[in-house]
């Protein structure tokens, strides 16, 4: 199924290439900055009945913005960017479906159990996504990257590893960081890797540049992820997929279930 996005930078929805996020935006590079307010976009999806997309707020000065795009779907969204034990349960009352959480669980490169056990406590399994974006580093070794997806940890994307995290969160969100915004197809290793090993919703994100891609992630994901289209999609200034397209995809998907 496709999942669409809404991600924030400086206040305004745009599209960039993930990886090149860093602290002072010196190589930031941009593929879209919308005209129109985030809440157009949520209440498109809204429209179409997309739930359980995600927002993204991508440094400071989003908040106004993601809270403008929640007003405008409640329930709709995931939301992260930010997200730690103390504010998790704030963008939950805000209309929040669930909080998406990567790095605050992460400390020194390894995944900090302590801070993982504190979110669940506080905002339930049921409402917690856990973002598990991860950059290629050998042959089909993938391991989480953290921090603007510019920090390597030391946890691997693996059954294990999926199996134990299942037990904290409701979903998984995992960005291939090397790809993302590129659009210059999905990664098909990854998409393989996780149709084999996930056992909860699963999205993945990265590279999608066709209506191809949708039926790809469909067939090697087995049927159990969705996608994330950004840069690739018309609304997103893209040439690769007609929003259009991608919504009718869902619904003769969901005739066949």
């Amino acid at each position: 199924m496709f999942r669409p996005c809404i991600d924030l930078h400086d206040g305004k929805v745009k599209q960039i290439v993930g990886g090149t996020l860093t602290d002072d935006g010196s190589v930031l590079r941009t593929n879209f900055v919308a005209s129109r307010p985030p809440a157009w976009f949520a209440e498109l999806y809204r429209r179409d009945q997309l739930s359980g997309g995600h927002i993204i707020k991508l440094g400071p000065g989003n908040d106004d913005a993601a809270r403008e795009a929640l007003a405008a779907f409640p329930g709709g969204f995931h939301i992260g960017g930010g997200i730690n034990a103390e504010n998790a349960s704030v963008w939950l009352d805000a209309g929040a479906s669930h909080v998406i959480v990567t790095s605050y669980v992460f400390r020194d490169g390894m995944l900090d159990q302590s801070r993982l056990d504190e979110l669940v406590r506080r905002v339930g399994k049921s409402r917690l996504v856990l973002d598990l974006s991860c950059r290629r580093k050998t042959d089909l070794r993938y391991y989480v990257v953290t921090d603007r997806w510019q920090k390597w940890t030391s946890l691997e994307i693996n059954r294990d590893t999926l199996d134990r995290l299942s037990q904290y969160c409701d979903e998984f969100l995992i960005h291939a960081a090397d790809i993302e915004g590129l659009c210059r197809g999905i990664d098909p290793d990854l998409v393989r890797l996780l149709g084999e090993n996930v056992t909860i919703p699963t999205t993945y994100a990265g590279g999608a540049r066709s209506l191809e891609d949708l039926r790809l992630v469909e067939e090697i994901g087995r049927g159990k992820l969705d996608l994330t289209i950004g840069s690739a999609l018309d609304i997103f200034g893209g040439t690769g997929i007609r929003y259009s397209d991608a919504v009718a995809f869902n619904k003769k998907l969901a005739s066949f279930h």
